[in-house]
């Protein structure tokens, strides 16, 4: 079976000694994390940054160690596979601005209210991963 690969990051920021959870919502109304199709030559890491900052604006920081996969049936391309790869990434005192071209909303949101947005398990098996290395660290 084909397989189609994208890259992206469990995108996250401390406010007032909270962690906060940035999630992006794609125009059929699913929540997820910042990701985007590889191109060319680009690393798993280079198509994370491009694609944070395109969905985004945002400049990241990766935390080192963590790496995440998500493999399911492409929803567009009959037969073909999709593998997603996540980083954990942390962003300070920045704004985002989410690009409409793509992403329809989103926003920063507990570990909790993230959780319940997020439809898919995998998402979800995602942010409690993330958030379990943040507390281990």
């Amino acid at each position: 079976m084909k397989e189609e690969k994208s890259c992206g990051a469990v995108v996250f920021t401390r406010q007032h000694e909270k962690i906060l959870y940035l999630l992006v919502q794609n125009p059929h109304g699913i929540y997820g994390f910042p990701k985007g199709h590889m191109e060319g030559t680009e690393t798993e890491r280079e198509t994370a940054i491009r694609e944070i900052r395109e969905e985004t604006g945002l400049q990241v920081r990766f935390l080192e160690g963590f790496r995440a996969e998500d493999l399911y049936p492409s929803p567009v391309r009959e037969g073909w596979m999709k593998r997603v790869v996540y980083f954990l990434a942390e962003f300070g005192q920045q704004e985002y601005h989410l690009q409409t071209l793509e992403i329809s909303g989103g926003g920063l949101y507990s570990f909790e209210e993230a959780l319940n947005l997020l439809q898919y398990a995998s998402s979800r098996r995602i942010l409690q991963e993330a958030k379990e290395y943040l507390q281990d660290k």
